[in-house]
């Protein structure tokens, strides 16, 4: 049996990112074997991954990427069980590596080639790992947002100028609205919210002239408390963002927003 050597194992830990005590326990099965090792590691890395499936993954981190002419963007969830492996590189790297697949060839191939590097990642850092939600945004000009912590990611496409990009960016990731315009609000929703109104203000014996002129004003609160135009500026709360994106000539199209 050749000898286990210390060099050895770092070879093998170096090659594969496996915990040393791991690395050197494969060798030892395969007599020193580096290829039989790995082989030895990668089927254990599967029956691992198999035991952790049912596991819970509640914490992790948003990751995008941006095309270099800007006009296209990726954005994704990766999730794990801890906030520890979350703020490790072998995971944020991994994330970033699979937004910037999903970038280069799309969210479907993306998904099929994240299994092998899931697994991986599982592997490596002994921890459940999922893929979350993963969005691809195209357009004029795609500006993007990344919360410091890595919880919260945004994309926009829109046009105008890089800084009115990025406050609107920020503007999105702050206040979290659901759609750009009012009227982007489904149908069925309002109708529904029309419903609970009406009855709270049946129970107030107004009559129902009056009941019809304030439900319309709380179905436009309605729509644009979740709109982004209707929104107060977060830089400046006096005006809207609408009022804002006015001034700077700029028009938003669609983002996307994405939080762990």
């Amino acid at each position: 049996m050749a000898e286990i050597t210390a060099a050895l194992v770092k070879e093998l830990r170096d090659a594969t990112g496996i915990s040393m005590l791991k690395c050197k326990q494969a060798l030892e099965k395969s007599a020193g074997d580096l290829e039989k090792a790995r082989d030895i590691l990668r089927k254990q890395g599967e029956a691992d991954a198999a035991k952790r499936s049912e596991k819970a993954a509640g914490e992790g981190v948003v990751a995008l990427k941006i095309s270099e002419d800007s006009k296209k963007g990726a954005i994704l969830q990766l999730f794990c069980e801890t906030d520890f492996v979350a703020k490790g590189d072998n995971f944020t790297n991994l994330a970033e590596e699979l937004a910037g697949v999903a970038l280069e060839k799309g969210a479907d191939e993306m998904k099929i080639a994240s299994a092998e590097k899931i697994q991986e990642g599982i592997q490596k850092n002994g921890e459940n790992i999922k893929l979350g939600a993963v969005e691809i945004l195209a357009g004029e000009r795609i500006a993007s947002y990344l919360h410091s912590n890595g919880k919260i990611g945004v994309l926009v496409s829109f046009s105008g100028d890089e800084e009115t990009g990025k406050d609107v960016a920020m503007q999105i990731a702050a206040m979290n609205p659901r759609v750009v315009n009012p009227d982007e609000i489904p149908n069925e929703e309002v109708a529904k919210e029309k419903e609970i109104q009406k009855e709270m203000l049946a129970k107030e014996n107004k009559p129902a002239g009056i009941i019809e002129k304030i439900l319309e004003g709380k179905l436009r609160k309605f729509r644009e408390e979740q709109s982004l135009m209707k929104q107060a500026f977060v830089k400046d709360s006096s005006k809207t963002v609408e009022t804002f994106l006015n001034e700077k000539n700029a028009k938003v199209e669609k983002f996307v927003r994405l939080s762990i």
